[in-house]
């Protein structure tokens, strides 16, 4: 697949899948809503027979980490579609009227060039037309993607979006996708199959799960996968063939301790801003 080049250029970023849907951890009502997408485009032809089209346009709601991105991945490659992401800080300008034009630049080539189409940080784009600092520009805006959106695609392609802020999107757009599926912290079965996952290269034969389990309480898949990549690491630099539950149970209080000390930092900082 070619780089987007002229006006896409900027606006489209094509990336490599490694993933499939088997390689991420998911809940088993994700899981079973991401197989009916799937299979729903691969019988598209099907569907089309009694004149049904596939479900493509997907808004994917949940906090940060919990693997809405991964899962957007998976489902190009399960298809073996490309994968765009459209890069939202050169889609919206400050300039009047330049932001929607950059947005029916993208829709044309999603109406033309087969692939999964991936909106992140949706809510940059999608937020209530009736907040209190929004522009008439960007009504205008989430006007022309709601248009856009309801256009039928003549090569199925799949419109993927996500956003960490549910609550501050515009109600219009739950109408517009097919579906809003829901992305939440890992259970503990998924916490195990995230680290079991990542440290598989060594062994593990005395892991106390209940102090894993214990520790990694409130964390995001993207955090639990990043402390059990680096407790490997550890394990690899000091040359043992295996990893012990302390090895865990660190990374993981390393990963709690940096989440408290992000989430101080900006109590600190919303005090000071009340105060001016």
């Amino acid at each position: 697949i070619a780089a987007p080049r002229g006006d896409l250029k900027g606006l489209l970023d094509h990336r490599e899948t490694r993933l499939c849907l088997s390689d991420v951890v998911l809940g088993e009502q994700l899981r079973d809503a991401l197989g009916s997408l799937v299979l729903q485009q691969r019988r598209r032809d099907w569907l089309k027979e009694h004149g049904q089209v596939p479900n493509s346009r997907f808004l994917f709601v949940g906090p940060p980490g919990s693997g809405k991105t991964l899962s957007a991945e998976a489902v190009a490659g399960e298809l073996n579609l490309p994968f765009y992401v459209i890069r939202m800080d050169t889609l919206i300008t400050r300039y009047m009227g330049e932001t929607a034009s950059k947005l029916r630049v993208v829709f044309d080539e999603i109406g033309r060039r087969r692939g999964v189409y991936f909106f992140d940080e949706f809510d940059a784009l999608g937020g209530r037309r009736a907040a209190t600092n929004d522009v008439a520009e960007m009504r205008r805006v989430l006007n022309a993607f709601l248009m856009y959106l309801e256009e039928p695609s003549k090569v199925d392609s799949l419109v993927l979006a996500a956003t960490n802020h549910g609550n501050l999107l515009d109600p219009a757009l739950m109408r517009r996708f097919d579906d809003v599926l829901k992305f939440e912290l890992p259970s503990s079965p998924e916490v195990k199959a995230i680290i079991k996952s990542r440290i598989k290269s060594l062994r593990y034969p005395k892991i106390r799960w209940s102090d894993v389990l214990e520790m990694a309480e409130g964390l995001s898949q993207a955090e639990i996968a990043k402390a059990a990549t680096e407790a490997l690491k550890a394990a690899i630099m000091n040359q043992r063939g295996t990893i012990s539950t302390n090895d865990l149970v660190n990374e993981l209080e390393r990963r709690q301790s940096m989440r408290s000390s992000f989430e101080y930092d900006n109590i600190q900082q919303s005090i000071v801003q009340n105060k001016n």
